[in-house]
């Protein structure tokens, strides 16, 4: 099975470079996109109408109407103003008009899908943002309260009455320290 759709793709691959068969776009690869595809894939409807689409949209399309148009009117099938031709090409005209309208919509769903999951992840981000500030802030509010507390610490080490209320310093016998120059050696 696998060898049959290698040598399937190989020999449609001189057909797709020459423009006579549409380009296969390579399979999604975002996860969202691929359950998309699979839940479309389904649907026999689905499937049919993507293949139609893909052909209709193809330059073998173009090149059959062409061959198709010259051989209806070359082997004189019927005479001019061509009726029947009219009718036929305005019924397919009809037909292709919904396809794509089908292919739009299916467009307009796999950005949906697409926007849906970016949402998600933006609001995801937003909460991740809201932590990291969050966490900034305790951060800052820690960094002052250390400050604090070393400020506080070192005020009572200095000797100075005048340390910081509420700090449980000051009240006690001054601490002089000797200054350089004050005649006393160190």
């Amino acid at each position: 099975m696998v060898a049959a759709m290698t040598n399937h793709k190989t020999r449609s691959l001189p057909l797709q470079r020459s423009g006579l068969l549409p380009m296969r776009l390579p399979e999604p690869i975002d996860p969202a996109l691929a359950k998309h595809a699979e839940e479309r894939a389904s649907k026999a409807q689905n499937r049919i109408a993507d293949r139609i689409t893909r052909f209709s949209g193809s330059m073998a399309f173009v090149y059959l109407h062409i061959l198709w148009f010259s051989l209806w009117i070359g082997l004189g099938v019927e005479k001019y103003p061509f009726g029947l031709l009219t009718m036929i090409v305005s019924l397919e005209a009809i037909f292709l008009s919904t396809f794509v309208m089908i292919s739009q919509n299916r467009a307009d769903a796999k950005h949906q899908v697409i926007v849906d999951e970016q949402w998600a992840t933006v609001k995801e981000e937003d909460h991740q943002n809201r932590e990291l500030l969050d966490l900034s802030q305790q951060i800052l509010d820690l960094t002052k309260a250390v400050h604090a507390y070393a400020r506080d610490a070192a005020g009572r080490t200095d000797g100075n009455d005048a340390s910081p209320a509420g700090t449980g310093g000051g009240g006690g016998p001054a601490q002089t320290t000797p200054r350089q120059g004050d005649g006393e050696q160190p």
